[in-house]
């Protein structure tokens, strides 16, 4: 028999890219399906960032890029990180990948040994705990239910915390609950993390654009954690670019060496051709990004104010990325013909199977009890989906 690695068989697969694929096999059976489970833009990249891929090809950028990135794009970054961000790094301590997620992983895989705890606020995107498993490391979660607003306190940190923490990782804006840290807020967590100087913190601010209230702060702008925080960020999100795969590290020159070093045996350097799109996205033209933030923010408020319309769902105000989080546990027990409703899987599926929507478990971002809906298509499908679910939840008994 061939044999599968303990280290891949112990993984979960991903929720997300599960819910979506159900979805994409509905629709091919002829299902009118909307699908609010995937975490993507449903806007084209800009037409500037696609002429620079043109050019790029056109000039004959096919050959093997930098394992770090071109140096042109880690300026460029660079650049943005201290006009955006207030933080301040050399290209040299920015490692360019295939994708924040990528990213994300070099970090851990470098910094994580077996044993090792790494502190997740939950609920949290799917694959970090994942990413910690591969590097034998162990997760504590840190719960934090909608009535705090998905934001974890300084004393629920604090209280985390033993000799064995070696990193804390923070999203915001948060996947999945659209949930910002206030100045204010971070600051609380940082007067925490600065009496315990051997913790890394991790800070993943891939939604930074995607953003209501304003005013971002970034975990890097701290000048008491600011030389053992990695900053993760990319042109996903911002730019409408997911299928570009690319994203980046930054922070400290030890740990970027050692990313480079891992992503230098194990997929070299990201693709030629998107890196330059991303150099493109970063030095181009912003007016595109404020305008996707606008109608994610109209998007955000026509779902908000249709959930609080649907009896039995409970809704906070998300004030980043694209998600909704809403707690279900009121429609645990009722049935719809023999079929029961048990926990918000059971849901998410008599959702997909009765109303044609796709939403994900809460449980897959390790807060059972509710469901996430992904906002990033238009307004029609946003109402549509919605008028599906009350209908659906209306018949539960």
């Amino acid at each position: 028999m061939l044999q599968i690695s303990q280290r891949i068989r112990s993984l979960a697969q991903s929720q997300t890219l599960a819910m979506s694929q159900r979805s994409a096999e509905l629709k091919a059976k002829g299902v009118d399906v909307i699908n609010l489970s995937v975490g993507e833009p449903d806007f084209h990249t800009p037409e500037h960032i696609k002429e620079a891929a043109k050019r790029a090809i056109d000039d004959n950028f096919s050959f093997y890029s930098p394992v770090p990135g071109f140096m042109s794009l880690r300026k460029a970054i660079a650049a943005d990180l201290l006009a955006n961000n207030g933080v301040e790094y050399a290209p040299e301590q920015i490692v360019v990948s295939g994708g924040a997620k990528q990213a994300l992983c070099n970090v851990i895989l470098t910094c994580i040994n077996p044993g090792d705890e790494v502190i997740i606020p939950t609920p949290a995107w799917v694959s970090y705990v994942e990413m910690v498993k591969l590097a034998e490391g162990i997760t504590v979660p840190v719960p934090a239910a909608i009535e705090q607003d998905f934001k974890i306190t300084p004393e629920q940190l604090r209280a985390a915390i033993t000799p064995r923490t070696r990193m804390v990782l923070l999203c915001s804006p948060s996947n999945p609950t659209g949930s910002v840290y206030t100045h204010t807020e971070l600051q609380g967590l940082v007067d925490v993390l600065k009496d315990y100087p051997d913790i890394l913190i991790l800070s993943d601010e891939i939604y930074q654009h995607i953003n209501y209230t304003g005013s971002y702060t970034s975990m890097g702008s701290f000048p008491e954690i600011a030389d053992r925080t990695v900053i993760i960020n990319g042109v996903s999100k911002a730019y409408a670019m997911t299928g570009w795969r690319i994203g980046f590290m930054a922070g400290p020159l030890e740990i970027a060496k050692a990313c480079s070093k891992l992503q230098g045996q194990y997929t070299s350097g990201a693709s030629s051709i998107a890196q330059k799109a991303a150099e493109a996205a970063y030095t181009g033209p912003q007016e595109c990004v404020e305008e996707m933030r606008k109608a994610f923010q109209r998007r955000r408020d026509l779902v908000v104010s249709l959930a609080n319309e649907i009896p039995g769902l409970k809704v906070n105000v998300p004030q980043g990325a694209f998600y909704l989080f809403p707690e279900v546990s009121s429609f645990f027990g009722k049935r719809y013909g023999d079929r029961v409703i048990n926990d918000a899987s059971d849901l998410a599926m008599y959702l997909l199977d009765v109303a044609h929507v796709a939403t994900v478990d809460g449980a897959a971002f390790c807060l059972p009890g509710y469901i996430r809906l992904s906002y990033a298509t238009s307004d029609d499908n946003i109402r549509c989906a919605m008028d599906r679910i009350a209908r659906a939840l209306a018949q539960l008994q």
